[in-house]
């Protein structure tokens, strides 16, 4: 069975909501990807050497990494001589799998987040405008709708309107925000909140932090401080430190989270605005040459929007066209 009978088997047969999101959110990623694609095949009526250069060509295009379009278009080389595979069509089916296979590679994290804790410490990081407020307040709801008692932080100090930004998302999620005066030290406001989210018997408490970087050294600095504090309050949290990072910037994108990465433990990533580029192969860049895992996408603006990612559903919005065309 080829895997894009195994895809719309799974997927189109019993559809569930959370596929349909990853669909329709990858539309614009999916119609410029697929194009080209579907231009390459009917080009070419045999598979040769110049064939994968003009794949390899649309992959990058995609900002799926230079690095790991490489290794793909080595892995579907062997793949088709493997199956001595001649038609060009037949191509499509293996290069949905190598790229669920490249992204599961060294799988050896959760890709889910941990929250198997008394009390769950989740630091978010990231540049101002990625959307990192905001995916602080789509995850209180969805843990509060759980039935979880979630807690925020406004570490975020020094942005004008962060504090009132998350205050507002508080509002509408039902959630106790923990607040200074801006300006204040963050880790302060930490300290606060780890005590506050003790006495509440709180489930999730979601820190927010600033994402200024002028000076990154000083910010790096700043993101250690909280932590340390945090640590010393509770040990062995913050038990998640989630990387936001906005799928519109590409690969720039890819620039931030290896200074994070360098910077603090991070233990995954968010992706928001999926839905907003058509270069949605950074998911699988981020993973392949930083070994990160994707823990969260953004298909849209809706408070149910944020999903958590899955490789198959993934190469189901970018393929969703050829899969459910499969005979």
């Amino acid at each position: 069975m080829s895997f894009f009978k195994k895809l719309k088997e799974k997927f189109t047969s019993a559809p569930d909501q959370s596929s349909d999101k990853f669909k329709d959110g990858m539309a614009k990623t999916r119609t410029s990807f697929s194009e080209k694609v579907n231009g390459l095949l009917a080009r070419y009526r045999k598979v040769d050497e110049d064939f994968f250069e003009e794949l390899e060509e649309i992959l990058i295009t995609a900002d799926v990494g230079f690095n790991t379009v490489m290794t793909l278009i080595d892995e579907l080389k062997m793949e088709v001589k493997r199956r001595n595979i001649q038609d060009p069509k037949e191509v499509q089916s293996v290069i949905s799998e190598k790229l669920v296979d490249i992204y599961r590679n060294n799988e050896d994290q959760d890709p889910s987040i941990d929250l198997n804790h008394d009390l769950t410490v989740i630091l978010f990081v990231g540049v101002n405008g990625v959307g990192k407020t905001t995916t602080i307040g789509k995850l209180a709801h969805k843990y509060k709708s759980q039935g979880k008692n979630v807690m925020l932080a406004a570490g975020d100090t020094f942005r004008a309107g962060a504090i009132e930004q998350l205050e507002v998302w508080g509002e509408r999620t039902g959630v106790t925000v923990v607040k200074q005066a801006e300006g204040s030290d963050p880790a302060a406001v930490m300290y606060d909140a780890v005590q506050a989210a003790r006495s509440r018997k709180v489930d999730v408490l979601l820190c927010d932090t600033a994402g200024r970087l002028q000076n990154k050294v000083n910010l790096m600095k700043e993101l250690e401080k909280v932590k340390k504090v945090i640590e010393r309050e509770i040990p062995g949290a913050p038990h998640e430190v989630i990387l936001v990072l906005d799928a519109t910037t590409g690969q720039n994108a890819l620039v931030q989270a290896k200074m994070f990465k360098e910077a603090t433990d991070v233990t995954g990533i968010v992706l928001t605005k999926l839905d907003g580029t058509a270069k949605g192969g950074i998911v699988l860049a981020i993973k392949n040459e930083l070994n990160i895992p994707v823990k969260f996408v953004g298909l849209g603006e809706k408070m149910d929007d944020l999903q958590e990612f899955d490789a198959e559903k993934y190469v189901y919005g970018l393929f969703a066209d050829m899969v459910e065309n499969e005979q």
